[in-house]
């Protein structure tokens, strides 16, 4: 009578060879296992590969976090929160928010959350990182930093190594609880230009003497060496933490961040709020909204 357990011993021998084999010579050439789980070698000219990030490009739900621009202060009033302007989750068709454009209108107001804060800045980050985490959403928007270099003087900024550890600190606070939500990080908007923009308009000039971001916007047209150099101190605070965001979320495969898209982003008053020209209006929000969704849902995430 055959030996029926003749063929299993010889294919489990032959796999053994191999496998001894593959761990004689792994030091040199390298083993790995294809899809078959066969063995495969560098002989063979190929190499393990890296496994490509997870980005989903058309999410089922979105959670915003951040400051007074997610909140769409000013966009729709005078010193109110208009969140239905919001750039990310807002219901307003004239914006068409993020969430509008991936969601639709209806998908948008039973699916989305604005946990953004008027006036936070990065250290309020990681309590709002938990709040969002509870809504379990498929997508988290993130745009905070503005207000950390917003300050009364250069000298009480947020240092760029605390804000490192605040935006680390926020990563991890969502992983804990939500390690598959994806998350898109705007960078943070370039005060300067706002400042080059906004001075023009005499109306604008008045209301930021009422005290809005001294550090940048304090004595507009004060051209002299202190002056000018207190600018530029603000402008590479906010490249800093803008370094800051992306480093971070690379070392994340579900983050994405905008490659500095909303920082290049050349706006004019068209785009600035009529009751203080700093905070987007509805149709900033509107481009902010553009700006994310493209970068969203692109093949692959901006360089």
């Amino acid at each position: 009578m055959p030996d029926r357990f003749a063929g299993r011993r010889s294919r489990t021998a032959l796999a053994a060879v191999a496998a001894l084999s593959c761990l004689g010579t792994a030091v040199l050439a390298g083993c790995d296992s294809g899809p078959d789980r066969t063995t495969k070698g560098a002989a063979a000219g190929q190499r393990p590969s890296a496994a490509a990030p997870v980005w989903d490009r058309s999410p089922g739900s979105v959670a915003a976090v951040g400051d007074s621009i997610t909140r769409g202060f000013d966009a729709c009033s005078v010193l109110a929160d208009c969140p239905e302007a919001s750039w990310s989750t807002g219901t307003d068709s004239t914006v068409r928010s993020l969430a509008v454009r991936l969601l639709g209108a209806s998908g948008a107001a039973e699916r989305s959350w604005n946990h953004a804060e008027t006036g936070a800045r990065i250290a309020q980050l990681p309590e709002q990182m938990a709040l969002a985490a509870k809504e379990d959403p498929d997508l988290v928007t993130v745009m905070i930093g503005a207000n950390d270099a917003c300050r009364d003087s250069v000298r009480v900024m947020t240092p760029v190594a605390d804000f490192r550890a605040s935006f680390e600190a926020s990563m991890r606070q969502l992983r804990s609880t939500a390690p598959k939500t994806q998350v898109y990080v705007s960078s943070v908007p370039d005060l300067k230009r706002l400042w080059s923009t906004g001075r023009g308009n005499q109306l604008g000039k008045e209301i930021w003497k009422l005290g809005i971001c001294k550090s940048m916007l304090g004595d507009a047209d004060d051209m002299s060496a202190s002056a000018v150099a207190r600018r530029a101190a603000v402008r590479e605070r906010v490249v800093a933490y803008n370094d800051v965001l992306r480093e971070v979320c690379a070392r994340d495969p579900r983050c994405r961040y905008d490659g500095g898209a909303v920082f290049d982003y050349r706006f004019t008053g068209k785009q600035l709020s009529p009751w203080d020209w700093f905070h987007p209006g509805r149709n900033g929000q509107a481009r902010l909204a553009e700006i994310a969704y493209r970068n969203v849902t692109a093949a692959r995430p901006p360089a």
